[in-house]
């Protein structure tokens, strides 16, 4: 097990959050209305560019290892009624902002967003333009389900300057296809690239998952391998997070097939060594890039960012979230939409922006959000740019258990992971998180 006990994996498997964002989602609080969502968008600096997330949240059929905000979308009417109401929440959003603003990243999110039509497509990136102004160089991203792919949305998606496309790959094995009701051979995935690649959209993202029901090594490490005849620019490696108290369709996963947390761990640990092989640079976590793609340069530099969508070049500091569950974030906190299509759809169509939870922050927040962000993109973490030490007492105490284990090092200034402590980094950044604890939330597995 490459050094790492059962003992130690017992330990640090422990359930902690993703870090996407500080505080985490379960600890943001009801809102009543919609007043400091608006009062905060006026607040903006027009001459400071933000970013934009769209979430489509349907799907032609459920995935059983999904934790995505989606629907099985029986018929056309859902979409095309999403399609007229999301508009109508680009300009709700717009309406409230200080003045036209400047936009230096789109990312469309789902769910499937190819369950939109060409036509609902070019629709939505065309109000888009209308309403705000999209920089020359933004990156457009769209996550692809390639099983459902068609010519005339690559040929939306290029006419709309979309520039990066991940393709939900998971797992080429078709056992454990079977095993998670996603049926996608590699000649499906394969087309996808092609025909993106030939439209112009040349960077291309892979998502795959380890940890799924049925799943050995071997079997990771042949995806990783078969996914690397396609020259991906980055993938994303992903632990699966089964969490079927929050997304019921898991259960229909068989939990004694899941491998436990010394299986997942060298699942991992041998796919990041066929990619480091492969000549693919570690981003963060478990992001991983080629020499020449922007994130494996940002990281490099010490300019990586992580965000709602993981690991990210995308600096701005106010993220503007669209659609069902969409979260934003900007200077003053965070707002999220109500995750429930009827209630989000009931909002807008009233003339409300459809926040259901909000969290204003605190100078304390900051701080804590910025050491665990440096932390998970970096490894590394310089205290002293935050006040010291003695700015977050109860974090020394958590991370001596890592110390003796070899997993982190602390020095007079700051903290940074080592290369054995590395697939704990959710742990070690746990250390500096004053709020994890202290409510009923449940998280994915550490590991």
């Amino acid at each position: 097990m490459s050094g790492y006990s059962q003992a130690l994996i017992a330990t640090y498997e422990t359930r902690v959050p993703r870090y996407t964002s500080y505080p985490t989602a379960p600890y943001f609080l009801a809102a009543g209305h919609d007043g400091t969502y608006r009062e905060w968008l006026g607040q903006l600096d027009p001459l400071v560019p933000l970013s934009l997330y769209l979430h489509v949240p349907f799907c032609a059929a459920m995935c059983w290892y999904c934790g995505c905000n989606t629907q099985v979308a029986k018929s056309r009417q859902p979409v095309a009624d999403y399609v007229a109401l999301i508009e109508r929440e680009m300009t709700l959003v717009a309406d409230s902002l200080p003045a036209r603003m400047r936009v230096s990243h789109i990312h469309w999110g789902g769910g499937t967003p190819n369950s939109l039509a060409p036509a609902d497509f070019t629709r939505l990136m065309t109000g888009l333009r209308r309403r705000f102004d999209i920089l020359e160089g933004a990156e457009i991203a769209v996550e692809i389900d390639p099983r459902h792919l068609t010519t005339e949305q690559v040929e939306a998606y290029a006419e709309a300057g979309v520039t990066r496309a991940s393709l939900g790959v998971q797992t080429l094995d078709d056992r454990i296809q079977r095993a998670i009701n996603r049926i996608q051979p590699f000649d499906c995935v394969a087309a996808a690239a092609r025909q993106l690649r030939a439209a112009g959209i040349q960077r291309l993202n892979f998502d795959l998952i380890y940890g799924l029901p049925g799943q050995t090594t071997a079997d990771v490490v042949a995806t990783v391998a078969e996914s690397l005849l396609l020259n991906p620019d980055r993938i994303a490696l992903f632990g699966y997070a089964h969490v079927p108290w929050v997304k019921p369709h898991q259960r229909r996963i068989d939990e004694a097939a899941l491998p436990p947390g010394p299986e997942r761990l060298e699942q991992f640990l041998a796919a990041a060594r066929h990619l480091a092989q492969a000549g693919y640079a570690q981003i963060g976590l478990d992001h991983f890039a080629r020499a020449d793609d922007p994130l494996a340069a940002a990281a490099a530099a010490g300019q990586l960012h992580r965000n709602f969508q993981g690991y990210t070049t995308d600096a701005a500091e106010t993220l503007i979230g669209l659609g069902p569950s969409a979260i934003g974030a900007l200077p003053q906190g965070y707002v999220q939409n109500d995750p429930g299509f009827r209630a989000w759809s009931d909002h807008v169509a009233a003339g409300r922006l459809p926040i259901a939870r909000w969290r204003g922050l605190i100078e304390d927040d900051r701080r804590r959000r910025a050491v665990i962000e440096r932390l998970m993109c970096d490894g590394r973490v310089d205290l002293d740019r935050f006040g010291g030490w003695s700015g977050f007492p109860e974090a020394r105490d958590r991370l001596d258990r890592m110390v003796e284990a070899g997993l982190v090092e602390i020095d007079a200034s700051g903290v940074t992971v080592t290369d054995f402590g590395r697939p704990f980094l959710r742990a070690a950044a746990s250390a500096f998180d004053r709020y994890l604890g202290l409510g009923t939330a449940q998280h994915s597995s550490g590991v």
